[in-house]
């Protein structure tokens, strides 16, 4: 008679182990250092040595099951439940890789993810280090009596590529490691410890290549608002100086040096290190379903309400889901872009003139994005019938994440328009009329500026970006 092929390990039943299997993705969760709940997660040696003899149960169980002669065929059936488990579109994005490849291993995968998703603050490292050595000292103890000096000596002798110099520096936001000091990513067999101290080496070595970038971006930013004229602005400007009257002059000039403004305010915006880290965290959220994501601001928004700067955070950090695949492309136009001498009335006109002509290429292609069309659906039912909400963005955000096609467009466009002409607005940021004045150096003006520099001047430019 055939043998039933399958599942075939000889202590627990693959459904049991499934459900252990879900505990233990649950443990991996609260590696990023909090709970479901949003409060801390606690951490202490005792509970890192917890986590770390699952993932040795796990790897125990694996490894009884290469003895079987089924073995193949309990892999194969292993594999195929847990991947009906993680195609749930509840389940966490950052385990969808789970495997029996990973439960193979599931050990050094607990500390992998301990080391590169949660928080090592002081108390971390010192009880997670704690944890490690109790690991390798349990394992000697039960083959060696002289277990503490087997350990010691395997400390002395250990890869010599390994830096001795490694402290808590290497993990805080201002350490420097040099690229001789970075290890490879190699698996390194049976001493948990050393394999432990690679791994805080590899995260020393991502913490600071972060803090060389971010040391760069803040001299980038500094560049850009001491910045004056570029070359070819200044050579327009000396033309518009020689055909222009007095008076012409000196209002051409103030109006250039508002340009100048807005430019390097824009740009200062799209660089500052909080924009790139909620740019950053945008795109992970996005990254996961649908279902996943509208949880997370449902919830975020309920917490909100009585907020307003939290408010403000989950528009921003929806609109910045809008543009992030093409956030280097934003940065390349703002900084391609030229003075025109075109007055505000005039710019504002070819802006509202996007809702009454034919899309063009830029917004069809925008119109494809299935992500950013849901991103925009949800953001407009955040926002209802309030588009001054809006105005909490930065005046060029309100701009690029919001396409011409969009229902929002014309209700933002409604609103500047309400302020342009003096009408009640919920928010009246502009006081020109009031005073008589012209729209020139107002918010107002900014926002105009922003939406005219990127759907009427650069819809031509970005039109060949990637938006998927």
């Amino acid at each position: 008679m055939k043998k039933k092929m399958g599942w075939s390990h000889p202590d627990i039943q693959l459904e049991d182990f499934l459900k252990l299997i879900k505990g233990f993705v649950d443990i991996l969760i609260l590696a990023s250092g909090y709970q479901s709940s949003g409060s801390l997660a606690h951490w202490d040696p005792h509970n890192f040595n917890k986590a770390f003899q699952w993932g040795l149960f796990f790897q125990n169980v694996l490894r009884q099951l290469r003895c079987s002669d089924g073995y193949q065929d309990s892999v194969k059936e292993l594999d195929a439940a847990l991947s009906e488990i993680t195609s749930n579109p509840f389940f966490p994005q950052g385990l969808a890789h789970l495997s029996s490849d990973t439960l193979h291993r599931a050990r050094d995968f607990v500390l992998e993810h301990l080391i590169h998703a949660l928080p090592l603050r002081d108390t971390h490292l010192r009880d997670f280090t704690i944890a490690t050595i109790e690991m390798d000292l349990d394992e000697l103890r039960r083959t060696r009596n002289d277990f503490l000096n087997v350990y010691l000596n395997k400390l002395v002798l250990q890869n010599p590529s390994v830096n001795p110099d490694l402290d808590r520096r290497g993990f805080m936001e201002d350490s420097i490691v040099s690229s001789q000091d970075i290890v490879p990513n190699t698996k390194i067999e049976g001493d948990f410890t050393e394999y432990t101290i690679q791994e805080l080496i590899r995260r020393q070595s991502a913490v600071s290549c972060i803090s060389s970038a971010e040391a760069g971006l803040d001299i980038l930013c500094k560049a850009i608002r001491q910045g004056n004229w570029n070359k070819s602005d200044h050579g327009l400007f000396e033309e518009l100086l020689k055909h222009a009257s007095a008076p012409l002059i000196e209002e051409q000039l103030i109006e250039y040096d508002t340009w100048n403004c807005w430019k390097k305010g824009t740009l200062s915006y799209f660089l500052d290190k909080r924009t790139i880290r909620l740019v950053s965290g945008a795109s992970m959220i996005f990254s996961a379903p649908k279902v996943q994501w509208v949880q997370v601001f449902e919830r975020l928004n309920i917490s909100a309400e009585a907020s307003d700067d939290d408010s403000r955070d989950i528009i921003e950090i929806l609109s910045l889901g809008c543009i992030a695949s093409r956030w280097s492309s934003l940065i390349e136009h703002f900084m391609s872009v030229s003075y025109d001498s075109l007055t505000m009335v005039k710019q504002f006109h070819e802006v509202c003139s996007l809702l009454s002509g034919p899309q063009n290429l830029h917004s069809r292609m925008e119109n494809k994005n299935s992500k950013e069309r849901t991103i925009l659906e949800h953001l407009a039912i955040l926002l209802g019938n309030q588009p001054h909400q809006l105005w909490k963005l930065s005046p060029v955000l309100a701009a690029v994440a919001i396409p011409s096609w969009s229902p929002l467009f014309r209700l933002y466009l409604s609103e500047l328009e309400a302020q342009f002409k003096g009408d009640f607005s919920p928010i009246s940021s502009c006081s020109c009329l009031q005073n008589r004045k012209e729209h020139k150096d107002c918010e107002l003006a900014e926002r105009i500026w922003c939406l005219h520099i990127y759907h009427v001047c650069g819809s031509h430019r970005i039109c060949g970006t990637n938006f998927a």
